[in-house]
């Protein structure tokens, strides 16, 4: 065939004959230059001279060609057109909208998967929509013909216009269906100053992508060519088609419609740059002399070197003893090493086993200490005692005060007694002297005195009656004033109690305040950046757990967090370890942060069963008062606080009734603060828990709450707190008030007190002058002697009746006195005892303190002087593994040198001989101008650039024949492919034009690139022979037989849309109606195609069938909507 025998002379010479694939070797003999279509000159005349044999043979094959598919083919089209073709499932267009697009305001189509008709009068716009079609999927905007430029296609008046083009994308050839679903929305908008921009989006108008370059895979993908003409095929386009006469045009059309065209010139390159390298590798062959030249003078060099090489290689022998006499002595030198380093490392294992021991004897001594402190800490505090203590010595101090005054009255009643009795017996010595004198008074002076006396008496009575009534309110006064003090006493108590509970809330709200930012500052100091360092730490065990209290809550914090933060709270910040190992190292970070107090226990990873020590469940314990996000932390809690069978209770009375009930021991946590203990011997004891410190860091724990709410809450304490000093302060002065009250008051009785008092004295002293004046002048009667004496008595028993009541008040106070001083001394004795015990536990503290201070000390000792060690073995080891290193870097570098040279000289004997050997190399060296290394290294370096040169072209000649090779099978296709087309296209056209009773043939003449039209129309197959020409036809003949060859054309192309602009502007009826069907049928039996035509006729006479839609444009009056169907 003519491919084969095309391929033959292609790949003979470089460069040689003419290979566009649009010219045949017959027909290029008989061209000129200026006729070859890809303007490629043939330089072989005498060739061109022989091509008349070729065309003929060629003409020969072109017929072979035909009759042998031309049967195949008419088949195959006739079955198809009795076939319905099925709808496209991608690539089609579903929908188009225009928005000041031309003439339309706004448009918008929805055509139908098959045929869509677009009809309308002149001017309604119907060009418009091929236009649309074209640029939205970005066409050039000249290749519609219907402006140069996007801004023309913007509707006057308007700066800005928009279109919009919905392809149908489903099937399983879809494009990215992921992201744009079963439909792809082009945008494009253009604007008067000439920018122009692309949204391709979804189904659901979601953007997916604003690229020109993802619209061009897009077409690339639905093998949709909007600027070939053949796909979209304007009015003007469609014009000049069917009324082109040249039959090089129709050929041009048809190349460039079925992309020949596009192919041709393709290959054209390809072979162009082929010539090229066939030039470039002719270069480099020439150049190759060269080269050898170089290699050759290099090689002869080589040779006379010869005797040096001789010595080269002697020196190189010695250098091969040398590296490896290196290697001996650094060996020896590393062996030395190790053997010191071994030596060394025999003392570490002593070292440590007196640091295990002395850190064994640290951890008991701590351990020691622990327990001992959480003794001295249950012992709790002894303020209860203390305060009973002096509330004891408040009432006996009262009693004593109560006994004295009682005293004190007792003594003035036996003096006023010893008084009354004095005055009694006086009384009875004047009756007797007055019984003598009274015959010798008279009687008149003696009443005179007697009323006088008499008057005296009542006013003395009266004074004294007032005087008791004045010192009743005295006392009244006193006891008020008493009472008034305490109250003042027990004001100053409250007002330092609220002052306290004042700078206690102050002291949590600062402290929350300063922990908002860091939740773990109630654990100990700078804990975050503890918990960074010990996870950036490697350990021998588990890493390290806690602070424990970060894995517990307490379930009812309002209700036990007080008594668990006093007896949980310095376990809270305790740390674990699982490996006795790590302890130092995590003591030495606890110690780097100020956190060295923390505690840290040591105990494997147990979860054992703990259940067997737990109470029954309907008692509260810790345990259960509590919530542990961590098993481990729950064991450590369990081993180190007893959780698991402490019990928690409202009160002491009902801890200690519930440890009755639990075998009679156990211990006990109460709400109101003790430690409640019982025993299985039956005894027990109850101690006050002490009460945290209002700036303790275990305040902030067990709160349940968050930074903020804590900040809240102790906020509210604070302003209650500051509430009740308040109030305390408003009382206190309400008191102090009625103080100085009632001391004005007492002030003012106590002046009356004295005014009556010297009342009384004066009528005394009065009532006794009288009596003097009675007793001088006239002796007093008988009578009035008795009566005073008779007043005596009844006084005196009165005092006595008086007496004899203080004396029954005295012994109650002396017996309410005795229990009160039992008491107290039983209380002062408890307040021994437990300072007794307190000291004791203190003393056994400060002994188990400096144990383990001297144990400490120990292991510092013995952990110092291990570090000291360690830190000279690592220095030692480090010298030895670098002396390894130095030696396996050595003998590596020595083994990649040369093979082992066994039992090597000492350095300094084969350094001398090398000395000797490259002295002499050197004298030869200066007599040649270059070390034979150097000589060496040119001879390679020649030899290596000729051998990559002669590779290099040998691969390049073989590819370069292998493209060509390629090439001209390419080309050999293409002609097959060509001829496929073209005779398809023959058998589809005369099927076509027997629709009309037509007959005719599409003649191609591939050489001189035409295309002709030869019709007979049905009125001339009884009078003309022969065929004729089309320029004889009518305009309506003439256009069907376009338009049959368009359809013919169409069946060699793939794009799944066609359109047609005015296809049917010179037919006449009859031809217009039989064009119609004709490409109704065609379209109805084309497979996944879209055919857009476009008509200014009326459709009256066409058969609308569901894969047919017809769309009529309103008439020009340039205001368009949606467009109804039919």
């Amino acid at each position: 065939m003519p491919g084969k025998r095309r391929a033959t002379d292609v790949s003979g010479s470089e460069g040689e004959g003419d290979h566009s694939p649009q010219s045949t070797p017959a027909k290029r003999a008989k061209r000129d230059e200026g006729h070859v279509p890809a303007g490629r000159k043939s330089k072989d005349h005498a060739q061109q001279e022989a091509s008349d044999d070729e065309e003929v043979k060629e003409e020969d094959v072109e017929r072979m060609f035909e009759e042998e598919h031309e049967e195949a083919i008419r088949a195959l089209v006739q079955k198809k057109s009795r076939h319905q073709g099925g709808v496209a499932e991608m690539g089609i267009i579903e929908s188009l909208e225009m928005h000041q697009f031309m003439c339309h305001k706004y448009l918008t189509f929805s055509f139908g998967p098959q045929i869509n008709f677009i009809i309308g009068h002149n001017g309604s716009g119907k060009s418009a929509v091929l236009s649309a079609v074209t640029v939205a999927l970005g066409g050039k905007a000249t290749s519609t013909g219907r402006g140069s430029g996007l801004k023309s296609f913007i509707r006057e008046g308007q700066s800005v216009s928009e279109v919009s083009i919905s392809l149908k994308n489903q099937g399983e050839e879809a494009y990215k269906p992921e992201s744009y679903g079963k439909s792809i929305v082009v945008t494009r908008r253009f604007t008067k100053e000439g920018s122009s921009s692309y949204k391709i989006k979804s189904k659901d108008g979601r953007v997916v992508s604003t690229k020109r370059e993802e619209l061009a895979a897009i077409c690339d993908h639905m093998n949709i060519q909007v600027d070939n003409p053949m796909n979209v095929l304007t009015q003007d386009s469609a014009r000049q088609f069917l009324s082109a006469a040249n039959p090089n045009d129709k050929y041009k059309f048809f190349l460039k419609g079925t992309q020949l065209q596009q192919l041709s010139d393709e290959y054209d390159t390809c072979f162009e740059n082929i010539s090229q390298t066939a030039k470039v590798l002719q270069s480099k062959k020439d150049g190759m002399s060269d080269l050898r030249q170089a290699y050759k003078e290099a090689s002869d060099r080589f040779k006379e070197a010869e005797q040096a090489r001789k010595k080269k290689q002697e020196a190189d022998e010695l250098k091969k003893e040398l590296a490896w006499a290196h290697v001996a002595s650094k060996e020896t030198e590393m062996k030395k090493k190790m053997e010191e380093v071994a030596k060394m490392q025999r003392r570490l294992p002593k070292l440590q086993a007196e640091l295990d021991a002395t850190e064994a004897s640290f951890r008991a001594a701590s351990e020691q200490v622990g327990i001992l402190e959480s003794q001295y800490a249950e012992l709790g505090d002894i303020e209860d005692l203390q305060k009973r203590k002096a509330d004891l010595g408040e009432k006996i101090k009262a009693n004593k005060k109560k006994i004295f005054d009682l005293k004190a009255q007792e003594k003035e009643m036996n003096d006023q007694i010893n008084r009354t009795s004095k005055h009694i017996e006086e009384c009875g010595k004047s009756i007797e002297e007055e019984t003598k004198k009274l015959e010798a008074q008279t009687k008149f002076k003696r009443d005179e005195i007697e009323q006088k006396i008499q008057a005296a008496r009542e006013d003395l009575h009266n004074a004294e009656e007032q005087l008791k009534d004045v010192r009743v309110q005295i006392q009244e006064k006193n006891i008020e004033l008493r009472n008034i003090a305490q109250s003042g006493d027990e004001g100053d108590t409250a007002r330092s109690k609220a002052q306290v509970e004042v700078h206690k809330a102050q002291e949590a709200l600062s402290r929350a305040r300063s922990e908002e930012d860091n939740s773990l500052g109630a654990y100990g100091r700078d804990m975050k950046r503890v918990l960074q360092e010990i996870k950036g730490a490697k350990w021998y065990g588990n890493k390290p757990v806690g602070p424990l209290g970060v894995h517990v809550k307490v379930k009812e914090p309002e209700k036990w967090a007080e008594v668990l933060r006093t007896q949980l709270g310095g376990s809270m910040s305790s740390f674990a370890v699982t490996d006795a190992r790590d302890r130092p190292q995590l003591k030495r970070i606890l110690d780097q942060t100020g956190s060295g107090m923390i505690n840290i226990l040591i105990s494997e990873f147990d979860l054992f069963d703990y259940s067997s020590g737990e109470p029954p469940v309907d008692i509260l314990t810790v345990l259960r008062a509590l919530e542990i996000d961590d098993e481990y932390v729950l064991r450590l809690l369990v081993n180190q606080q007893s959780i698991e069978r402490t019990v928690l209770a409202e009160n002491r009375e009902i801890g200690n009734n519930v440890l009755k009930n639990l075998r009679g021991n156990g211990v006990a946590w109460t709400r109101d603060r003790y430690n409640v203990r019982r025993y299985a011997d039956g005894g027990g004891q109850s101690i006050p828990l002490q009460e945290l410190p209002a700036a303790d860091r275990r305040q902030a724990l067990f709160t349940n709450r968050s930074s903020a709410d804590n900040i809240a809450y102790y906020e509210g304490l604070l302003r209650d707190a500051e509430r009740k000093y308040h109030d305390v302060i408003d009382g206190l002065k309400q008191t102090r008030a009625a103080h100085t009250e009632c001391k004005r008051v007492l002030q003012d009785l106590s002046n009356r007190d004295a005014s009556l008092y010297k009342i009384v004295s004066q009528k005394k002293l009065e009532v006794g002058n009288l009596q003097n004046e009675i007793n001088d002048d006239l002796p007093t009667t008988i009578s009035a002697l008795q009566s005073a004496r008779d007043e005596a008595v009844v006084e005196r028993e009165n005092i006595k009746t008086q007496y004899a009541n203080l004396l029954k008040q005295r012994a109650e106070v002396d017996e309410a006195q005795k229990p009160l001083i039992a008491e107290q001394n039983d209380v002062k004795k408890k307040i021994d005892d437990f300072n007794e015990r307190r000291n004791g536990i203190k003393g056994e503290i400060d002994e188990a303190v400096i144990k383990r201070l001297e144990a400490q000390k120990n292991k510092q000792h013995y952990q110092k002087k291990l570090d000291d060690d360690q830190a000279k073995v690592n220095a030692v080891q480090e010298e030895a593994e670098e002396l390894q290193k130095v030696f396996e870097d050595w003998t590596a570098k020595a083994e990649e040198y040369c093979n082992r040279f066994e039992n090597p000289r000492e350095v300094a004997e084969v350094q001398r001989d090398l000395d000797s050997v490259q002295a002499a190399l050197k004298q030869r060296e200066k007599k040649q101008g270059a070390t034979v290394e150097e000589i060496t290294m040119q001879l390679n370096r020649h030899k290596s650039a000729l051998d990559n040169a002669e590779r290099d072209l040998k691969q390049m000649t073989a590819l370069n024949k292998a493209l060509k090779a390629s090439l001209v099978i390419r080309l050999a296709k293409w002609h097959e492919f060509r001829r496929h087309i073209a005779l398809r296209c023959k058998v589809v056209f005369q099927y076509h034009l027997s629709n009309r009773g037509y007959y005719g043939k599409v003649l191609f003449d591939h050489s001189a690139g035409t295309l002709a039209l030869k019709v007979q129309t049905d009125d001339q197959a009884g009078t003309q022979a022969r065929d004729k020409d089309p320029r004889s036809l009518s305009g309506g003949e003439k256009s069907f037989s376009t338009i049959c060859l368009l359809l013919s054309l169409w069946e060699a192309i793939g794009c799944p849309i066609r359109c047609l602009d005015e296809f049917d502007v010179f037919m006449d009826a009859v031809n217009r109606r039989i064009s119609m069907k004709m490409m109704i049928d065609t379209a109805n039996s084309s497979d996944g195609k879209q055919y857009i035509l476009i008509t200014p006729q009326d459709m009256n006479n066409v058969a609308v069938t569901n894969t047919v839609r017809v769309h009529r444009m309103s008439d020009p009056e340039r205001g368009q909507g949606v467009l109804s169907f039919s």
